[in-house]
C-alpha cells in the first residue's frame, strides 16, 4: 500500500488538503496528516480546525511514497518557514521520490528550494513569477506532472489533482472508479 504524508500548517487551504486526503483514502492509500505546529490541531485558512494524525517530529518520512503540500496563504509560507519540512522535501527530491504541491505551495515552497528547476509546473495565478525565477516552465494547466513532481493550480484543481495522484499511486482503473463513485465525471460533462 502506498504511503502519503500531508504536511499541514496553519493557514492551509481547506479543499486543497481535504479533497486529496479523502480521494486517496477512498482509493486505499495510507494517508498520514502531519501538523507542523506545536500541536496536532491545525487551523485552515478558513477557520476549520483539523486534528492531524501526527506532529512533525513523530516521523522521519523515509517510508513516504509521496509528500504532499497543500497551498493557501499563509499556509504555504508557514510550510516553507518550517526547517523540517524543507529538509524532508529536499530529501524526497534527492531520492527522486514523488512530491505534490498545489496552489501557492509550488511557488512558495518548491521553487525556492530549487526542486522545480528545469521542470514544467503550475501554481495559483499571480505566483508564476516565482516559478520562472526558479528555472521552471509555467504551464497554466490545472494539473501538471513532470517526472516525480505533480503541481496543481488551486482549489478548483483539487479533484483532478487528487485523481491524478491516485492514478500514480494505485492505478487509473481505481482512480476512475473513485471518480465515478464520487460523481466527479458529471462536473466534466
Amino acid at each position: 500500500m502506498a504511503k502519503v504524508y500531508v504536511f499541514l500548517a496553519d493557514g492551509f487551504e481547506d479543499v486543497e488538503a481535504l479533497i486529496p486526503i479523502d480521494v486517496l483514502r477512498r482509493g486505499g492509500v495510507e494517508v498520514v496528516t502531519i501538523s507542523t505546529t506545536l500541536f496536532t490541531l491545525v487551523e485552515s485558512a478558513h477557520g476549520v480546525s483539523i486534528e492531524a494524525d501526527l506532529q512533525f517530529d513523530d516521523s522521519d518520512y523515509a517510508d513516504a511514497d509521496l509528500l504532499m503540500l497543500p497551498g493557501g496563504m499563509p499556509g504555504a509560507s508557514n510550510l516553507f518557514a518550517h526547517e523540517g519540512v524543507r529538509k524532508a522535501v529536499l530529501a524526497q527530491a534527492e531520492k527522486g521520490k514523488k512530491i505534490a504541491a498545489i496552489c501557492a505551495a509550488p511557488a512558495v515552497v518548491l521553487a525556492p528550494l530549487g526542486i522545480l528547476r528545469g521542470k514544467k509546473a503550475t501554481c495559483y495565478p499571480g505566483f508564476e513569477k516565482a516559478l520562472a525565477e526558479s528555472g521552471a516552465t509555467y504551464t497554466a494547466e490545472l494539473v501538471t506532472v513532470d517526472g516525480n513532481i505533480t503541481t496543481a493550480e488551486g482549489p478548483a484543481a483539487a479533484f483532478p489533482y487528487a485523481y491524478e495522484l491516485l492514478t500514480q499511486l494505485v492505478d487509473k482503473q481505481t482512480s476512475d472508479q473513485i471518480a465515478e463513485g464520487m460523481r466527479f465525471k458529471h462536473l466534466m460533462e
